[in-house]
């Protein structure tokens, strides 16, 4: 199979038909010709995995917003399962992304934050923070490399921010991911040396939702794997003007209002339309399973993930609860809705059974199949988040006051155990711990953590418990900057 890297390029694909006879063929990317599968190959389904950067939980129509909008998103939230109570791996971009990627928790890989791990000013962290790796070791295994490894194809669009390249990590190709956390440009020229530059103005949701529709087409005879982890909407807040005027004439919201923001809502709900009407052309939406979810909740300066307290960077419900949908046409009956804390950790191994890959991996996730599939056992578990290290408060950040750690910190190193409806966070500058029953108390209002003090023991001990089996490290040395 060969394959350019350019927009709008065919490709010629060889296809074994019956009797071994060779077959090659080109594809335009324009075309709506079916495409011919081989025998046998599409036993386990395609995988498209949206995975959007800085996206709350209240960001999307079918999650409650009146303001933002996004058609094709809801479509596949309500054409599967959508998950009520969905969490991000990590309250920030890169940690989230190399827990969805290893299947492992944060203190395995030790990718902890984005950059170093002593942001802000050393006056105000009590604390020496422990060192953070930006790089994930390719010593761990992958979802794409295990996928690629029993036959699929393996695409990646957009932001990576692991490495500075993503192919040794399982891809066949990259479409625009590198180190950067941020796009050069959201219009082209893009300041992207893995994705040449289109026509001026080209919008980058546009241009990767081109380029992976392209791919599908060439790899349409195979099973296949598109990690599609949008730039958007991640700062800088850049949209395009005809869909930010449309906003600008739109009366503000309850919680949302912010025409830009909006607008760059819309346009990467544009490109989740372009991909899925492309395995409609193909008749391959039946055949393919699509996950829809966010890396960690929104940026502060744009959104907010009201009523749920906190934004990006917290570990408050607000900075970690995120949108999270299922569909698959045939396993998942359309409409349903799931109260099961899940968490993106439960990625990997749902898709591993999925695809019938047996591995002797040891994930930190677990399969989400039979949820998927209408079982209505809890799974009976606790979800954990470690972060020793420190993120400074934006600027005009509209979760200001919702901070532990206000006005300096967003949030300082803490420990978070959720267990059933509760959920306790240590901090470990202070050792102040907090406790919330979310099932009555879901914007974290009420610490309940002296009035229930017997359940704040239990969950301690557990939290503490497993921050020893994962070797997680706490911050203990104090900070001679301090100024406190």
């Amino acid at each position: 199979m060969k394959w350019k890297n350019n927009s709008g390029l065919a490709g010629t694909m060889l296809i074994m038909i019956a009797g071994g006879i060779m077959i090659a063929f080109s594809i335009n990317g324009n075309t709506g010709r079916k495409a011919i599968h081989q025998p046998g190959a599409m036993d386990r389904p395609n995988i498209i995995l949206f995975y959007a950067d800085d996206l709350g939980w209240t960001d999307l129509g079918v999650q409650g917003s009146d303001f933002y909008e996004s058609a094709a998103i809801d479509r596949i939230a309500n054409g599967g399962m959508k998950f009520t109570q969905a969490y991000a791996n990590a309250a920030n971009c890169a940690p989230s992304r190399a827990c969805l990627i290893s299947g492992l928790y944060t203190p395995r890989h030790g990718v902890y934050t984005v950059s170093n791990a002593d942001r802000g000013k050393s006056s105000e962290r009590k604390l020496i923070p422990v060192r953070n790796t930006t790089v994930l070791n390719r010593k761990f295994k992958t979802l794409p490399e295990v996928l690629k490894k029993h036959g699929y194809a393996t695409c990646i669009a957009g932001k990576w921010h692991l490495s500075d390249d993503p192919i040794p990590y399982g891809f066949d190709i990259n479409f625009g991911g590198g180190e950067r956390g941020a796009p050069g440009s959201y219009f082209s020229p893009y300041n992207n040396p893995a994705l040449p530059d289109g026509p001026a103005g080209e919008h980058l949701p546009d241009r990767l939702s081109t380029e992976v529709s392209h791919w599908i087409r060439e790899n349409a005879g195979n099973p296949f794997f598109v990690y599609f982890p949008f730039y958007s909407v991640h700062s800088p807040i850049r949209a395009r003007k005809d869909l930010t005027e449309k906003y600008a004439r739109k009366a503000p919201g309850k919680f949302h209002d912010h025409p830009k923001y909006a607008a760059m809502i819309e346009a990467m709900d544009q490109a989740v339309q372009k991909v899925m009407h492309t395995l409609e052309e193909l008749d391959l939406d039946d055949n393919t399973l699509v996950i829809f979810t966010s890396d960690n909740g929104p940026y502060g300066r744009a959104s907010v993930a009201k009523p749920l307290r906190g934004g990006k960077g917290m570990f408050y419900e607000g900075g970690i609860r995120v949108p999270f949908f299922v569909k698959w046409p045939g396993v998942i009956s359309p409409g349903t809705v799931s109260d099961e804390p899940v968490i993106g950790l439960d990625i990997f191994p749902t898709l591993l059974e999925a695809t019938h890959i047996s591995t002797d991996m040891a994930l930190d996730g677990k399969s989400l199949l039979p949820v998927l599939k209408g079982s209505k056992t809890p799974m009976e578990r606790a979800l954990y988040w470690h972060f020793p290290a420190y993120l400074q408060m934006y600027k005009a950040d509209r979760g200001f006051g919702d901070s532990h750690d206000a006005p300096y910190w967003r949030t300082t190193p803490c420990g978070v155990i959720r267990e059933g409806d509760w959920k306790l966070i240590e901090y470990f500058e202070s050792g102040d711990i907090e406790l919330y029953n979310l099932k009555n108390d879901p914007g974290e209002k009420n610490d309940l953590s002296k009035i229930e003090a017997d359940k704040t023991a239990r969950m301690y001990a557990k939290l503490r418990a497993w921050q020893k089996q994962t070797n997680s490290p706490i911050p203990e040395t104090l900070n001679p900057d301090y100024k406190h």
